[in-house]
């Protein structure tokens, strides 16, 4: 009995001699470095092989408890610790569908052998909880590619120890093929030129890295161009540092469809073309008038009026058709009035009583549940995507599952029931059984905002609790709000957001640009939401005004802003282009004969035809995602065979038939043509190809001809 007593003695004195290991500081990070905790494994909705653990490692007390108490405790072999499943498993001296995640002589396994050895303590949260992640260092620059730059992850405890945890923590990039991250190492890669962003990950809390990779060729030199307003500033400095040379501004007749399409979602006419190219005024001077006039237009309200019914699923499906029409007039109504953005979301969601005699209240119908509903206030109003929070803690971001719920509380008290008229209902608040309350253990949940208001607002415990969310969302102390909205109307600019997707407002998806960012937002602070000034500022940026022909140094540029990116016309602006261009009018079911797609009220009017084709969203989601702008090859069999085309080309009251009763020339046809349709003159030897082929045979069918491969063009079908 001595030896063994002796051999039991020196396992008590070897374990005594080691330094204590929790759950919390020690073991926790292990399961979630090993993808233990990852979605295809144990993380994943269901568990794994009857065994779950919380996604990424979220709720740490979970996977504490599911270790210990599942089969009964025995996955731990206290005694022989070397024996444990939890050790014999990841190790593969026992069957594991996961493969093999660490060797028995790596400093994992000693951990979690001392661990159990140790009793298996889960430690004290309030010493061994991760405080905050540093990370060194905090910007990367490499002067080309190829070169490799070490990331080091340094962990602050709540007890004030640090550590470093680069081998534990999960280093990712946002771009790999930019930036490439060797998971054994963390160090950097830099594969070509270009910037990412590198995503830090340990135990909940995150940070986030910049990586430049600059461009080595040799000969660049800044060349100032002329900056027309703080935008350009901004994009400049960026630019210069990144060596990236931006391209001049583009021509007139460039920037006449360009702007035309955007503000106003509509072409200019041959006219209107003629007029602005044979203006003498400055062009600064001239252009700056015209972006005031298109602003003023009834066509910009049309346009706007259709983005901002996509975000509001302003559609017959929820709505009916009395409701949407309603619903439309009312967000007509508020952009032909420039209603201040923050008045505007304070209407939509403090809106009680009738849908029929306040429209704002159909923001609510679409929803109907407190929780799709919180979801899309703040992914529209926010840029913030709650969804991933409902079932844990989100993997990518500091929201946490009690906030989605603690959000969602806003909306609990939002009641609807069946109104007076066919087709009406009442918005109101309730005023019993109306508590949200939290999945996991029932308790109920109290509204609380998603950050800190920075002035103390008090929150009321009645049902009119969505009132103060209203006022808290729309503050311009709200550090998503005003961001959100503009970043949100310059990517309609720019084809892209500042932050991109426009909807994903995170951490992990930084800015490309963050000194242009937050002046914008500031800008549209100062002038009070003031949706229309921050239009007319990046319409008169240089920025947006530059040509899309990209130079030798700014070529593979897609993200800062160094030239302008072509663009497919979305669907409803695509159509009516067609129909203004050959001078016909749409043919839509069930709304007056002179109704633009513009002007339509829901996506139920032509449903399944050519607007769906090009990408018409059907309004079942708030997401800009669902507006897709590909250009596919159903697209280009319909643009060549389609009767949406052939018809609006054969109109008998269309513009080759007025062209030809008007007697017009060879010459003067190929012109209208090409301003009407490209909102340009054609060039010499395009005219005199036009020319040669109208006059080859029967004119009127060969100038529809001419026409049709027109529209068929990329440089009608996208903007420039």
């Amino acid at each position: 009995m001595r030896p063994l007593l002796l051999l039991a003695s020196t396992a008590l004195i070897c374990v005594a001699a080691e330094p204590p290991v929790t759950f919390l500081r020690d073991v926790a990070p292990i399961l979630n470095k090993a993808s233990c905790t990852s979605g295809p494994c144990h993380g994943a909705a269901k568990g794994k092989n009857g065994f779950k653990l919380s996604l990424r490692g979220y709720d740490p007390q979970f996977d504490y408890e599911a270790l210990l108490y599942d089969l009964s405790g025995r996955r731990f072999n206290r005694a022989e610790p070397g024996r444990s499943l939890m050790l014999s498993k990841p190790t593969q001296q026992v069957a594991h569908g996961g493969g093999l995640r660490f060797e028995k002589d790596t400093p994992y396994y000693k951990t979690i052998y001392n661990w159990i050895a140790q009793g298996v303590p889960y430690g004290d949260p309030a010493k061994d909880a991760v405080a905050s992640v540093v990370v060194e260092p905090k910007e990367v620059t490499m002067a080309k590619p190829g070169e490799t730059v070490a990331v080091k992850v340094t962990a602050r405890f709540l007890d004030g120890q640090t550590r470093d945890v680069t081998r534990e923590a999960t280093v990712e990039s946002n771009t790999p093929d930019l930036a490439r991250v060797d998971s054994a190492t963390s160090k950097v890669s830099g594969e070509r030129t270009g910037e990412a962003t590198l995503l830090v990950r340990y135990q909940g809390k995150f940070s986030t890295v910049p990586v430049t990779v600059l461009n080595p060729k040799p000969g660049f030199a800044w060349k100032p161009l002329p900056q027309n307003n703080y935008i350009d500033k901004f994009i400049d400095a960026k630019l210069q540092k990144l060596h990236l040379q931006p391209s001049p501004v583009a021509d007139d007749a460039t920037f006449l469809r360009r702007v035309s399409l955007d503000l106003a979602g509509r072409l200019p006419t041959p006219d209107e073309v003629r007029a602005f190219l044979a203006d003498a005024t400055p062009s600064r001077t001239k252009r700056a008038k015209l972006i005031d006039k298109l602003i003023a237009s009834p066509a910009f309200t049309d346009h706007w009026t259709v983005k901002w019914g996509d975000l509001l699923q302003s559609s017959r499906k929820f709505l009916g058709e009395k409701g949407t029409y309603g619903f439309r007039d009312w967000i007509n109504d508020s952009i032909a009035a420039n209603k201040p953005y923050d008045k505007m979301v304070r209407e939509l969601l403090t809106s009680r009583g009738s849908t029929y005699d306040d429209p704002a209240a159909n923001f609510f119908r679409t929803t109907r549940d407190a929780r799709p509903t919180m979801e899309k206030t703040t992914q529209v109003f926010l840029g913030v995507r709650m969804v991933c929070a409902q079932c844990h803690d989100h993997p990518f971001e500091r929201w946490t599952q009690n906030q989605y719920y603690q959000m969602s509380a806003f909306f609990s008290a939002v009641g609807i029931r069946p109104g007076y008229e066919i087709g009406e209902e009442i918005i109101y608040d309730q005023r019993a059984d109306y508590e949200m309350k939290h999945p996991k253990d029932s308790r109920v949940v109290a509204p609380e905002f998603l950050v800190a208001s920075a002035t103390p607002v008090k929150i009321p415990s009645d049902s009119r609790r969505r009132d103060a969310l209203a006022e808290w969302l729309v503050s311009k102390e709200n550090p998503f709000f005003a961001k959100a909205i503009a970043n949100r109307v310059w990517s309609y600019f720019f084809g892209r957001g500042i932050i991109d997707p426009v909807d994903d407002i995170r951490a992990s998806n930084p800015p490309v640009n963050p000194q242009l960012l937050e002046a914008l937002t500031q800008d549209l602070i100062d002038h009070k939401f003031d949706l229309q000034h921050l239009m007319r500022t990046i319409a008169n940026s240089r920025a947006y005004q530059t040509a899309f022909t990209p130079n030798e140094w700014n070529a593979t540029d897609a993200d800062n802003f160094s030239h302008a990116m072509p663009r497919r016309l979305p669907a409803e602006v695509l159509m009516d282009a067609v129909a203004q261009a050959a001078g016909a009018r749409p043919n839509f079911p069930e709304v007056p004969e002179d109704t633009s797609a513009a002007q339509l009220p829901d996506p139920h009017v032509g449903k399944d035809g050519f607007l769906d084709l090009f990408g018409r969203p059907t309004r079942e989601s708030a997401c800009e995602c669902e507006r897709r702008a590909d250009l596919s090859l159903p697209q280009a069999l319909n643009l060549i065979n389609g009767r949406t085309i052939s018809d609006a080309v054969a109109d008998a009251k269309g513009r080759v038939a007025a062209n030809v009763l008007a007697g017009k020339s060879s010459e003067a046809m190929v012109e209208d043509l090409y301003l009407a349709t490209l909102s340009r003159t054609p060039t010499k030897e395009e005219s005199e190809s036009g020319v040669k082929y109208l006059s080859g045979g029967a004119k009127a069918t060969r100038a529809q001809d001419l026409l049709w491969a027109l529209l068929n063009s990329k440089g009608f079908l996208y903007s420039y």
